[in-house]
């Protein structure tokens, strides 16, 4: 995968400090995803790797605080003053906080990630009191507010200069499916912490309730709910295949991997069906591989 040590340098990351926060974050989010890691470590530039490493852990730091245990009360004010911190942070350039000094390195090597922070800070707090989606549209905006101004803190880092016309829109196609994927996907443990993200329209259409859900009901309803949410994952996911065509050449095989690997989620999930309502399901160590190793063959197309 190459040195750390030389990612941190061709990143201009100087000071025992600072390189010692990045390195705290590369452990993060190696933790956190390692397959979307090794795809970042094998596929992107030295100077873009720790600068994305840095935007997932603060976005992953974030997410944490939001769903943590506590009440809402509690978790409302963890966050309140979360997102004080990082605005002191972004207006001072300063930070005691090993999450937020990465932040601000990335920020200064990427300008426009400042404003991407402060969009996704303002839409996190539908969050903390997520009861579910009544409708399609509800979903949607949950996807407008939330979801893609967290995708675009990475976004923003690999498209450096600009964002070009249509970027954000393959961006949000992206998002879209990745999102929809995830709460298919993770069905089982969304239930068995009370929450249901599958909108209540979109269960009455096929004619499944929330106790068909968690009573792990097989039944020709829940087979077709499931199928056809993760057909129209597929499908955005799809569209997003022009994301990777506006980025800088040397991003591009990264680009294609992180689409490749929601695409590869979403089939083996679709094989898997109502035993979604089990557990997740996850692509085989070897797709993965192979996908990562058709990428590096790829790089700088």
């Amino acid at each position: 995968m190459g040195s750390w040590d030389a990612a941190l340098d061709a990143a201009g990351i100087r000071g025992e400090r600072l390189r010692a926060d990045f390195t705290r974050q590369r452990r993060v989010v190696a933790r956190y995803r390692f397959p979307q890691y090794a795809a970042v470590r094998l596929l992107l530039p030295r100077p873009a790797v720790p600068h994305l490493l840095a935007a997932t852990a603060f976005m992953h730091h974030t997410d944490n605080l939001l769903d943590g245990d506590g009440s809402l009360r509690e978790r409302s004010a963890a966050y309140e003053r979360w997102a004080g911190q990082t605005r002191e942070a972004l207006a001072t350039s300063h930070s005691d906080h090993d999450v937020l000094r990465p932040l601000l390195h990335a920020c200064a090597a990427r300008p426009r990630l400042a404003r991407h922070v402060e969009a996704f800070l303002h839409g996190a707090a539908v969050e903390l009191d997520f009861a579910g989606f009544g409708t399609e549209a509800d979903y949607q905006r949950y996807v407008d507010v939330y979801s893609l101004p967290a995708f675009m803190l990475l976004a923003c880092v690999l498209a450096p200069e600009s964002e070009p016309a249509g970027y954000r829109d393959a961006c949000r196609a992206f998002i879209d499916g990745s999102q929809r994927l995830d709460f298919v996907n993770d069905l089982a443990d969304d239930l068995r912490a009370g929450r249901l993200t599958i909108p209540r329209d979109v269960l009455d259409r096929h004619g499944v309730t929330r106790e068909d859900l968690t009573a792990r009901r097989e039944t020709p309803g829940v087979r077709e709910l499931i199928a056809r949410q993760l057909d129209a994952a597929r499908t955005s996911l799809g569209a997003a295949h022009a994301l990777a065509g506006h980025l800088p050449a040397g991003h591009r095989a990264f680009g294609r991997a992180l689409i490749g690997m929601e695409e590869a989620t979403a089939d083996t999930a679709r094989a898997k069906g109502a035993g979604l309502l089990t557990s997740s399901a996850r692509p085989t160590i070897p797709t993965a591989v192979r996908l990562l190793v058709r990428e590096y063959r790829k790089r700088g197309q």
